[in-house]
């Protein structure tokens, strides 16, 4: 028996409800997302649901960031492949986007379909994993000292997540600061110049974000996060142009895949000699 013409199918905005059944999808796909992943992603963003019936079959968020905003999470079943679900869950997030210029992190396979919507590439990003091991910390300058993320910090590492990025990290960093496990800052003159955030994530812990000066002030953060979870499923998702590549696999941490970073518009930029060294996720950026 034939599935129902697309106009058959309901689309509306997730609800909390909804969570488990688009687990459910992402399972199907053998994404390694957990229950949490997706309620995180839901709490920050504007979710977006298609549905045969009772049952749902597709989704979609967006996630506004200031003059930008983040898609991600765009699943249609298996069963309901090819028939124009997922462009509709794309205008959906699109329009919710409003005057914000869309981003996304798209498969290769899937990229042609976003340049049929006006999305350009800008860069590349490499998803590595593994079990991991502690490498030696690179050694920092002289005066700057690495130590646990503190309360009176975030302000600061809010700035440096916005200037690292380009986007407007409020609401994602506020919900990062109530499940994150491990926090290392490092400091300067008196100044947070750097960050690293590790969290249960997927299969294991989720390390993201890392905003740095530089390539051994990022390798430095992660070595002291990575000494806390030794034999554990790590994943980072990292920029193919950061220079961390080749170290990580070293540390047990190697690329299992590459997707590709897309704009409709201008990408947002870093600023200011800091630049993000690793996402929250690739659905968040």
């Amino acid at each position: 028996m034939s599935a129902p013409q697309p106009s058959a199918y309901l689309y509306r905005p997730m609800s909390e409800a909804d969570l488990p059944a688009a687990h459910a999808l992402s399972v199907q796909l053998k994404w390694p997302h957990r229950l949490e992943d997706w309620a995180m992603v839901l709490r920050i963003s504007d979710g977006f649901v298609a549905l045969d019936g009772e049952r749902l079959i597709g989704t979609a968020f967006a996630c506004p960031q200031g003059d930008f905003a983040t898609i991600g999470l765009v699943i249609v079943s298996n069963d309901y492949q090819g028939k124009g679900i997922g462009r509709k869950l794309m205008e959906l997030a699109l329009e919710a986007c409003q005057s914000r210029t869309p981003i996304l992190n798209a498969t290769l396979a899937g990229a042609p379909l976003y340049v049929s919507q006006g999305f350009v590439e800008f860069g590349r990003i490499q998803q590595c994993q593994g079990l991991a091991q502690a490498p030696i910390p690179a050694p920092l300058a002289d005066a700057e000292e690495c130590r646990p993320l503190r309360e009176t910090d975030k302000a600061r590492v809010l700035e440096l997540a916005n200037t690292g990025t380009g986007l407007d990290r409020h609401a994602v960093l506020t919900d990062l600061f109530d499940v994150v496990e491990h926090s290392v800052v490092i400091e300067r003159g008196g100044q947070v110049r750097a960050f690293a955030m590790l969290r249960p994530y997927g299969r294991g812990r989720g390390m993201g974000p890392v905003v740095a000066e530089n390539l051994e002030q990022a390798q430095h953060l992660i070595a002291v996060v990575l000494a806390q979870v030794p034999d554990t499923f790590v994943r980072i998702d990292i920029p193919s142009d950061c220079g961390l590549s080749d170290w990580l696999a070293e540390a047990g941490l190697k690329q299992v895949d590459t997707v590709a970073q897309m704009a409709r518009g201008t990408p947002p930029q870093a600023a200011n000699g800091v630049r993000q060294f690793a996402l929250v996720t690739q659905a968040i950026g």
